[in-house]
């Protein structure tokens, strides 16, 4: 956690003074450069999830899920750390005040006019479907349809980043900012639940009565 702090800090301390780095438009280039139809419906539908309204209906949704599979603790661990990863993020773009990524430099899809540092999405994407993954890797059985769910998570919350460059929406600068404090962010939300159950949800033995006499 410390290296992955550090690394953010730096990260957004460079981002403060420039608009973007000499990587970030190679990397720009070369992802937007692989261009076949299927690759690009992918980054656009994952680059749609991301955004409101459909990105509050697919949380909701999940956490409904969770609620009435008598996950209760799941579900508000998972809708905290939401709205706190979201908050703290938002927090970052402000004091950070950094553009997002121009036409006259590399291929915008839409250009978006609030700010670029760190990536809103794969913050959301990272804290909220990480956490779905560590669920299903923790409570659910080894079966066929665990090993789809967990490589259709872990497949979004890596491909997002991906998605954010290739529309020309964030740098890969900050994307990689995004990682690092989504995975910070986790880190604490796992430990938190952990912290929580234990507390709260450990079912304590009955007491057997002993026959009178």
């Amino acid at each position: 956690m410390f290296g992955a702090s550090v690394f953010f800090l730096i990260l957004a301390v460079l981002a403060k003074t420039v608009a973007y780095f000499t990587f970030d438009v190679t990397l720009t280039n070369a992802v937007q450069s692989f261009k076949p139809a299927w690759f690009n419906a992918l980054m656009v539908a994952l680059t749609w999830m991301g955004f409101g309204p459909q990105a509050y209906i697919i949380t909701l949704l999940i956490l409904l899920f969770l609620f009435a599979s008598g996950l209760k603790w799941e579900m508000v661990t998972a809708l905290f750390s939401v709205i706190g990863s979201s908050l703290l993020g938002l927090g970052i773009k402000v004091l950070i005040d950094r553009p997002r990524p121009s036409a006259d430099v590399v291929v915008v899809l839409n250009q978006l006019s609030d700010f670029s540092f760190p990536s809103g999405h794969v913050l959301f994407f990272t804290v909220f479907f990480g956490f779905m993954v560590f669920l299903a890797f923790t409570l659910l059985k080894r079966s066929w349809w665990r090993t789809i769910l967990l490589v259709a998570l872990i497949g979004m919350v890596s491909l997002i980043g991906v998605s954010r460059v290739y529309v020309g929406q964030h740098w890969a600068s900050d994307v990689m900012a995004a990682y690092l404090l989504g995975s910070l962010w986790l880190t604490l939300t796992v430990l938190a639940y952990r912290w929580g159950k234990t507390r709260f949800f450990v079912h304590q033995p009955v007491a057997k009565e002993t026959p009178a006499g």
